[in-house]
């Protein structure tokens, strides 16, 4: 084969090779309104397999005794690039075909509104909490449960309340998680009076709430314990809870039997911990609930636990509307233009560099 054939060959598969870049690039960037048009693109592996044929059957054949004074043929000589000119033609009527499939680009945007939940997790902090029926303990489980809950809730302003023998707003109602979960992390016992003061920490709960506007607003109160400390009983807090139109889910947190819990201190600060009872007073978490429209649950473990809270997110969906806007732009100029400049430069290169002579 010669070098002429070979040089015809590599330049048609180069440019329907270019031609097919240029089909894939373009595709994937728009939409497009007539993409049956797409279907003439397989007439451009046809011209050029036309074209190598024609330009095979022109090359003339001398038989000559000697070619020692004839100069050898270069495969990327002029002649070559000469016919690469036909490639031009190529492209353009890729861009063509690209042009009448009608390529369109979409200008959209999204318009959210959103009604969310104001929820407070009140916790208990009391040293009962240290108890190691959860892993490490139920305060850590409980903190980690609640973090994982926070991170779902990315359109309701959350705060925490703390309670032990007295309460304390820990973070006030707050759209920022991350400042949120870091006070979360904070959290430990012994910061406050001991006791359980279930009320006081329902209680101050609600007044945070008192003054939201929120659609719905929500308390998560989680104890292990009695209440046996504090002003205010469990059961005038969850009168004020529905007076504020707050509703309160309560959550019972231990094992059933006996758990390893701390029963005093060592003089170096350290926990002396004995298997004790666990005593939650589930009558009072379930009238708290039922009185506010909430409902109560019993966690025996880490996993109950966030299935518990899993249930409480479903429960309490945050309205969520969104519009959407899009707008359409014809993009099929462009690559009209290409394909007309194409055609100029290979005319004018064909009338002056590459001019045949008569």
């Amino acid at each position: 084969m010669g070098k002429s054939k070979i040089g015809n060959i590599v330049f048609a598969l180069i440019g329907v090779l270019l031609c097919f870049i240029l089909w894939q690039y373009y595709y994937h960037r728009f939409e497009y309104k007539h993409g049956a048009f797409f279907w003439f693109l397989p007439i451009i592996p046809l011209l050029a397999i036309h074209f190598v044929w024609r330009q095979n059957q022109q090359i003339a054949k001398v038989n000559l005794p000697s070619f020692n004074f004839i100069a050898k043929e270069n495969l990327f000589s002029k002649g070559f690039f000469r016919t690469s000119l036909h490639g031009f033609k190529w492209i353009a009527l890729t861009l063509l075909i690209i042009a009448l499939a009608r390529p369109q680009s979409k200008d959209s945007y999204r318009n959210v509104s959103t009604e969310g939940i104001d929820i407070i997790i009140a916790l208990d902090v009391s040293a009962s909490m240290l108890a190691k029926d959860f892993t490490p303990n139920r305060l850590e489980s409980a903190k980690d449960v609640a973090m994982d809950f926070i991170s779902k809730r990315t359109n309701d302003r959350i705060g925490l309340v703390v309670y032990e023998g007295e309460a304390f707003t820990q973070c006030p109602i707050t759209t920022d998680h991350r400042v949120l979960n870091s006070m979360l992390k904070e959290i430990n016992t012994g910061l406050l009076e001991g006791g359980t003061a279930i009320g006081m920490g329902l209680a101050t709960s609600v007044n945070r709430l008192r003054e939201s506007d929120a659609k719905s607003k929500v308390i998560i109160l989680l104890t292990d314990g009695v209440n046996n400390r504090g002003e205010i009983d469990p059961i005038t807090s969850a009168e004020l809870a529905k007076e504020f139109g707050v509703k309160v889910y309560t959550i019972g947190v231990g094992s059933r039997g006996k758990a390893l819990s701390p029963v005093s201190i060592y003089p170096n600060g350290q926990y002396k911990y004995e298997y004790i009872d666990v005593k939650i007073d589930e009558l009072t978490l379930e009238k708290i609930a039922f009185q506010t429209g909430g409902k109560y649950y019993r966690a025996t473990s880490e996993a109950a636990l966030r299935e518990i809270y899993d249930n409480i997110d479903k429960l309490e969906k945050t309205e969520i509307k969104v519009t959407e806007y899009a707008q359409r732009n014809e993009e099929f100029a462009p690559f009209i233009l290409a394909a007309l400049a194409l055609l100029c430069i290979e005319i004018i290169l064909k009338s002056t560099w590459f001019r045949s002579i008569p």
